[in-house]
């Protein structure tokens, strides 16, 4: 990268008094070798994050962002995106977990390809738990929204600032954040590209993903699939009825004993549940005119 002055590093941060001090100094040297900015949102901590924030920023070009109260990693991610005024912008989670040098990977890769945006495939072992929660969402992902993409929910990402700014409004305050922009821009049809980056081990501190991510992360993928086509949520289901009204219906009707009332009403839900997908996506193609 000949020079970051085109980007915004932007870092959402929730108590993380632990591991601040290295990573602040880390991200300083960086920012200085490659004359970035820095956002950086103190979503509401309830330790001293934001003191050591504030400390760390006096007499540094640093800008920090301090949510009066807690109000969700997507929405601290969205404070600061949206002011951010160079090319490029790109979030780096403030755990310590990632490289910066991995910044320089991603942006040679979506400027070589002209790409929109860039995500940072992290590699390496998560567990069991936290591999099967994303393999699941990741699946549910490809069935609904059409994307290769393989860690949708990855905290590195690297953005042309103004589309990131203009799906803002879009996207949850939750850590839902990173999985429903990256489904926005495949569902947009904008050039998305993927690179393995390497991350750390957490060495301090406590990470908030848990069983209520994941359904969170779930409700909003459907919820931007209703936005963006639902007609492969009603289309599938309308389907269903149909094909297991005439499966029930069929034998009835060649026994000689009429027209099944239980068949007959599975067609008709078919039906409706087709019709409404149908106006669903025409509201769909009202709201999209934003």
């Amino acid at each position: 990268m000949d020079s970051n002055s085109e980007i915004t590093i932007v870092v959402p941060c929730y108590n993380e008094e632990e591991s601040l001090p290295e990573f602040l100094l880390r991200l300083e040297e960086y920012s200085k070798q490659h004359n970035c900015k820095i956002i950086i949102t103190n979503d509401g901590s309830t330790d001293s994050t934001g003191h050591i924030l504030n400390e760390f920023a006096h007499g540094r070009d640093f800008k920090i962002i301090n949510h009066k109260v807690n109000s969700g990693y997507g929405a601290a991610l969205k404070t600061a995106i949206s002011l951010a005024n160079t090319e490029y912008v790109v979030s780096i989670d403030a755990d310590g977990q990632h490289y910066f040098e991995d910044i320089d990977i991603l942006f040679g890769k979506l400027k070589s390809l002209d790409a929109d945006l860039a995500v940072g495939c992290r590699v390496g072992s998560d567990g069991i738990y936290r591999s099967t929660g994303k393999w699941l969402i990741r699946k549910i992902s490809r069935m609904l929204v059409k994307t290769n993409v393989k860690d949708i929910n990855s905290g590195m990402k690297l953005y042309k600032t103004t589309l990131a700014q203009k799906y803002l409004k879009l996207c949850p305050d939750t850590m839902a954040f990173s999985d429903i922009m990256t489904l926005i821009f495949c569902a947009q049809k904008h050039l998305v590209v993927e690179e393995n980056i390497r991350i750390k081990n957490r060495v301090s501190g406590k990470s908030t993903i848990g069983i209520n991510t994941a359904f969170d992360t779930l409700m909003e993928i459907l919820n931007i699939v209703m936005l963006f086509n639902p007609i492969k949520i009603f289309l599938p289901i309308a389907l269903i009825f149909i094909i297991l009204g005439t499966v029930w219906g069929i034998p009835i009707v060649i026994a000689g004993r009429g027209v099944s009332v239980g068949a007959s009403l599975l067609i008709l839900m078919g039906v409706i549940t087709f019709l409404l997908g149908l106006i669903a996506e025409q509201l769909s193609l009202i709201r999209k005119r934003f």
